[in-house]
């Protein structure tokens, strides 16, 4: 048996080796087995490599995102599921300097829109439009706006809703799905226009200013000041904004109210302004449609009592947006209401710059109080004649007499002793000319003129005629009112020229002071005591005296220091055969009153300029007279400590 089995072998053998190749070498097969092989290794070898490199790539990324960056990923996608909404912050409120509010806060309704299915209802919109009862093409234009927006986020479509009205849509929710009432705070103006040009108003935050660094944090539809103590203390009066959470689905629809944040209301700004004496100026200015600007202040600190610019802004058409209907009113509106007349405004000073004039020529030497100069009614200075404004003339006047009478051809020789030069440099010692740096928009820095300043502008050298002009506050001469409040100031405190302020106090919502009104001193007349008091004077005659131009100025009780002014606005022949009230309203003269009180210990200055007013002692005196009454008459009823 085990015979055949070997044989069995040897014959399979050697058929297989019969049936090789006659060329093939056995040895090489061997070979070429262990090769194949080798590859075959080899490749399992870098296979496995590939796949343990790709890995522990793998495995580090896994790491890097739930281990490295977990906190934040996790962050992620909570937000996915919660969002939330910004409230806006109550801005903080105006007082008075006794504490009484002129702009607070109250709740505005808003009707809003949370689109669903992300897409525009009609039927819907024109229920909303008749429970509105606006038209439905002004809620189409909003919707427009946010097309392309995520349907999760509110389209407002009206503002200020009533309470009939907020009743109806809260009682009717079901039938109108999506829509939801909105609250936000909105100004209030417990004393309508007061001080309208000072406060300012809101408006909605444009594209343009989104992208200045100033309103870095502001989003599209935040309210911000957009002009006055609104804009320029925006960061005070603003307040930080709330949150309210909410769960949401996927589709970043509401689903379940979570604990939100509070907003923190902005701070309050209390002003140095006192209402009442702010409503008798503009009250006064009001009557007759009068055009101009009344400011008071305290003579020995600076504190501003009135800034009264007339017309006022009527600050409830820029709730929400001011329309164009009544943009395009105030543009073409001939008062100009929207120039805050207080700083923006530059009129000839007239006849009141004559107190400069004295007080450099008493600081130089050309005159004594005593010194005396005949009027004729006219005074000829080279080949022209300069007219007084007493066409038969005063006689012989001296320094009193020349100021309570407002004689022009005193202060023309004056002035020609004087020289331009010299003037311009006691009146820009006294705030006119230059910016008084009051925290108000667009202030006008005004025009006190210099032999230099005329060379560099017109090309052409002083002519001393001209000095003659200046002499009495006409010719090139420019100032604003509250200019000439801290020139009068100036003069009834002795020689201090205070920087004006507004702001008494400044308060966080816990009620804490974090910031306060401190005088500021810009200039000094340290060796003008004496003059000054000359110049005092002569204004007491001007008000107090029998034939003073400011005698409509004068008070029972206290004695007042005042000037009058008519600043000529154009010189028009054709118009002199006219009464005065006939002649066409821009042509006609500008109306000026400045003065001080009590005279001997002053306390405070009142200019009045009325634009186009004609006379200053017959028109601006009178609203001085009433903002120094009430003024006294305050401080009289006040109850004794």
């Amino acid at each position: 048996m085990k015979n055949i089995r070997k044989q069995n072998r040897k014959r399979h053998a050697n058929r297989d080796i019969n049936n090789w190749p006659r060329n093939v070498d056995s040895t090489r097969i061997t070979h070429i087995n262990d090769g194949e092989l080798d590859f075959y290794r080899r490749r399992a070898m870098y296979s496995s490599v590939v796949l343990a490199f790709f890995f522990i790539i793998l495995i580090t990324r896994l790491w890097y995102l739930q281990i490295q960056q977990g906190d934040a990923y996790t962050a992620l996608a909570e937000n996915n599921r919660v969002r939330h909404l910004e409230i806006a912050a109550p801005r903080g409120n105006i007082l008075d300097r006794k504490g009484r509010e002129i702009v607070t806060n109250r709740p505005s309704f808003n009707v809003v829109w949370v689109r669903e299915k992300n897409r525009v209802d009609d039927a819907l919109l024109k229920k909303i439009a008749s429970i509105l009862n606006i038209e439905i093409s002004e809620l189409l234009a909003r919707t427009r706006k946010m097309v392309g927006t995520p349907g999760h986020i509110p389209i407002r479509l009206a503002e200020e809703l009533s309470w009939d009205q907020v009743a109806y849509i809260e009682n009717n929710r079901m039938e109108l799905p999506g829509i939801k009432i909105e609250v936000v705070p909105q100004r209030v103006y417990h004393y309508g226009n007061l001080a309208s040009h000072l406060i300012g108003y809101l408006g909605e935050i444009s594209p343009k200013e989104l992208t200045s660094p100033s309103y870095a944090g502001y989003k599209s539809g935040d309210m911000i000041g957009k002009m006055g103590l609104e804009k320029l203390r925006e960061k005070d009066l603003r307040g930080e904004k709330g949150r309210h959470y909410m769960e949401v689905n996927a589709l970043g629809f509401e689903q379940r109210n979570l604990k939100g944040l509070e907003p923190l209301p902005g701070n309050d700004l209390q002003l140095t302004i006192d209402v009442d004496l702010q409503q008798t100026a503009e009250d006064l200015m009001m009557k007759d449609n009068k055009s101009g600007a009344v400011v008071a202040i305290e003579v020995n600190t600076g504190r501003l009592l009135v800034l009264a610019s007339s017309p006022v802004l009527e600050l409830d058409k820029f709730l929400g947006g001011i329309s164009t209907k009544h943009w395009k009113a105030m543009l073409s509106n001939p008062h100009h209401p929207l120039v805050n007349k207080i700083v923006q405004g530059q009129y000839p000073p007239a006849s009141t710059y004559k107190i400069v004039t004295a007080i450099a020529a008493l600081a130089e030497g050309v005159i004594s109080p005593e010194n005396s100069v005949y009027c004729p009614g006219h005074y000829r200075f080279g080949n022209r004649t300069y007219r007084c404004w007493k066409k038969t003339g005063h006689g012989a006047m001296n320094l009193k007499q020349a100021m309570a009478q407002s004689c022009d051809v005193y202060f023309y020789q004056v002035g020609q002793r004087l020289g331009v030069n010299r003037i311009a440099s006691y009146a820009t010692r006294l705030g006119l000319g230059r910016k008084t740096g009051v925290a108000m928009e667009h202030e006008k820095s005004g025009l006190i003129p210099t032999s230099e300043w005329k060379l560099r502008r017109y090309k052409s050298p002083w002519q001393e005629g001209e000095t003659l002009s200046i002499a009495i506050g006409q010719g090139f001469n420019l100032v604003t009112p509250l200019q000439l409040a801290l020139m009068t100031a100036t003069v009834a405190n002795g020689g201090t020229l205070y920087k004006p302020g507004m702001i008494e106090k400044v308060r966080d919502p816990d009620d804490h002071i974090i910031d306060q009104f401190e005088p500021t001193v810009l200039d000094r007349f340290d060796d003008q005591g004496s003059n000054l008091e000359v110049i005092k004077e002569s204004l007491i005659e001007a008000v107090n005296g029998r034939r003073g131009t400011g005698r409509r100025a004068k008070l029972e009780n206290i004695i007042v220091a005042g000037k009058t002014g008519t600043a000529q606005v154009v010189r028009l022949k054709q118009y002199k055969h006219l009464k005065e009230e006939d002649i066409p309203y821009k042509y006609r003269d500008h109306a000026w009153f400045t003065c001080f009180a009590p005279a001997q210990h002053p306390e405070i200055a009142v200019t009045v300029l009325v634009e186009h007013g004609l006379h200053g002692g017959s028109v601006a005196a009178p609203i001085a007279k009433a903002v120094l009454k009430k003024y006294f008459g305050q401080r009289a009823n006040k109850p004794k400590q």
